[in-house]
């Protein structure tokens, strides 16, 4: 039984995977409270599935990139969670490759994924989807969406970014995702875990990664640097 979380954008998720299908998926959508709204959401995802914590057999993170405060609360509420039960260590998975993964089925070709990295910057990753995954060909980087280089803000765009910085990037997908979703997270993870998915065995392009916090810059609070408005 696969526990998957992410914390790495607005929304709050957790879901979980029998190696099969999702059981259960739970998200909250809150900016500013992951620390206390991930707790609930394991809780009630266990709690829909049927299941309780001593079912778990792994944990999968988000990464990231994503903001300091939210990624920390994610990462570390996975190695907590499984050094507590006596899984093996967590395993990362960085967020945009979900988001990427999402359009599977619905979309195929290139992609760019663009998600809200504040500041007035997207962080962006380009990918290929084709029908069983979706293929990572550059990125993850953080911008300004308006820098990016033409040939990637003229890409479909999944993500954030897509809704805040329109005019540099206008080929929005139709009812494409805006934040990760912790079940889509759960397929992806299980599919790398398992081999099924076609960067399982090849180096390069979306793998599970180690447990450690995605941020691609320094965090906007630093020791003895009071953080202002603007930095946020």
């Amino acid at each position: 039984m696969l526990l998957a979380i992410d914390t790495s954008t607005s929304a709050i998720g957790a879901a979980l995977h029998d190696g099969t299908r999702v059981l259960s998926s739970v998200v909250h959508e809150d900016p500013r409270r992951h620390a206390e709204l991930l707790a609930p959401a394991i809780e009630q995802a266990l709690t829909h599935a049927g299941v309780s914590r001593e079912t778990l057999t792994r944990v999968v993170c988000g990464v990231g990139p994503g903001p300091f405060t939210g990624l920390r609360v994610g990462v570390v509420t996975a190695l907590v969670l499984a050094h507590s039960l006596g899984l093996p260590p967590p395993r990362g998975v960085c967020s945009l490759d979900a988001l990427a993964h999402a359009l599977v089925g619905r979309h195929t070709g290139p992609v760019l994924v663009a998600s809200d990295a504040r500041r007035k910057e997207v962080y962006w990753a380009v990918y290929d989807v084709g029908p069983h995954g979706a293929h990572r060909l550059d990125g993850p980087g953080v911008a300004r969406a308006a820098d990016l280089r033409e040939e990637v803000r003229s890409l479909p765009v999944v993500g954030r970014g897509a809704e805040l910085y329109a005019d540099s990037l206008p080929h929005r997908l139709p009812d494409a995702p805006r934040d990760v979703d912790p079940a889509v997270l759960a397929g992806l993870a299980q599919a790398l875990l398992s081999g099924e998915h076609p960067d399982a065995a090849v180096g390069g392009g979306l793998g599970l990664l180690d447990p450690e916090p995605l941020y691609l810059r320094r965090p906007d609070a630093v020791a003895g640097v009071p953080t202002t408005a603007a930095a946020r």
